[in-house]
């Protein structure tokens, strides 16, 4: 018990110090909010504010990354993505790792 303790408050003081170097899937959540992504996808990632805009919640992780990541470097390029590319330069690939993540765990 005692390590566990140890061990949790290093990475509580590496965390806070921004030395972890990557984002986990348990911030997904944090980062869909922080970024934005639900005042158009909506705060459960399946009721967007219009009917054309994806639901999020429930596709794959590697579908999710995937479609930021294209976004980001517009490979993707329609009239939806246009706003989502200024969005995306505002998100590291591990961050869209994480919310992709988290996406994965919602449901349908």
């Amino acid at each position: 018990m005692k390590r566990r303790m140890i061990v949790l408050s290093a990475l509580v003081a590496l965390t806070s110090m921004g030395l972890t170097g990557s984002v986990t899937a348990a911030d997904g959540a944090a980062l869909f909010k922080s970024k934005t992504c639900w005042s158009c996808h909506g705060k459960d990632a399946k009721t967007p504010i219009m009917p054309m805009y994806p639901k999020l919640s429930g596709q794959t992780a590697e579908y999710a990354f995937n479609q930021m990541k294209d976004i980001k470097s517009g490979a993707r390029s329609n009239g939806q993505s246009a706003a989502m590319k200024g969005v995306m330069g505002l998100v590291s690939e591990d961050e869209m790792r994480a919310i992709a993540e988290w996406l994965s765990t919602q449901p349908k």
